[in-house]
């Protein structure tokens, strides 16, 4: 890993909200054990059902997480943007990939092996810690997903996707506001809608000043606004 690479690697997973609570060391470790992974828009990081066991951390660019569905259809769940954490170590959960990952624009990847896991766990033991933490993270983030489509309306739906996907996944619009990257039909995925159900909704939160809607792309313009919506 060339210098320059590992530097950008290290601020990634430094500014990562899973290890913001622990050591630099941790970091460093992990950048030093890990190798960079290249994908071009389309290539897959990983698929369901894969036995392959580790950890991928974005280190830049966007991946879709795609489940199975009954119909055999494939529904999209999250993305992932740098700090994410894709995969998993068997020390928590055994068993095959979870979910199918795809790039939808040129990424780079931190591979961290569970041979490199575990070597990073002889000098850092708090690793598992925060492993653990991030495992937890992604099961509330499921579970919540679950709550909105069970309880929620429509309208209620998409404004609690949208602030969940800024809580973690987004990029710096102008000043504060966040600027999620997700397009209608995919965020009609996420909420189990249709993509004219979605655009209604989005076209009345753009009109009364909520956020604004560009090309795959949604800009949150009122945050509290937003909330008192998901939580009529």
């Amino acid at each position: 890993m060339k210098s320059d690479e590992r530097d950008v690697a290290l601020r990634v997973l430094r500014k990562a909200g899973w290890l913001k609570d622990y050591p630099v060391e941790l970091a460093e470790s992990l950048v030093t054990e890990g190798s960079l992974v290249r994908l071009n828009i389309g290539e897959w990081a990983q698929a369901e059902g894969d036995d392959r066991s580790g950890l991928f951390v974005v280190v830049k660019g966007v991946l879709h997480s795609y489940c199975a569905a009954p119909g055999d259809r494939e529904v999209m769940i999250g993305l992932a943007e740098a700090g994410a954490v894709l995969g998993h170590a068997t020390r928590f959960s055994g068993g095959p990939r979870l979910v199918t990952a795809v790039c939808v624009e040129p990424s780079v990847l931190l591979e961290i092996s569970e041979t490199a896991l575990d070597r990073v766990a002889e000098r850092r033991p708090e690793i598992w810690r925060a492993i653990a933490s991030f495992a937890y993270a992604n099961m509330r983030s499921a579970v919540r997903m679950a709550a909105e489509v069970i309880s929620l309306r429509p309208r209620e739906r998409i404004a609690a996707r949208l602030l969940a996907a800024a809580g973690g996944h987004h990029e710096t619009g102008s000043g504060p506001n966040p600027v999620i990257r997700l397009s209608q039909e995919l965020l009609g995925e996420m909420t189990g809608l249709t993509r004219k159900t979605v655009n209604v909704h989005l076209s009345a939160f753009e009109r009364d000043g909520l956020i604004e809607v560009g090309y795959s792309r949604i800009l949150l313009c009122d945050m509290d606004r937003l909330r008192a919506v998901a939580n009529a």
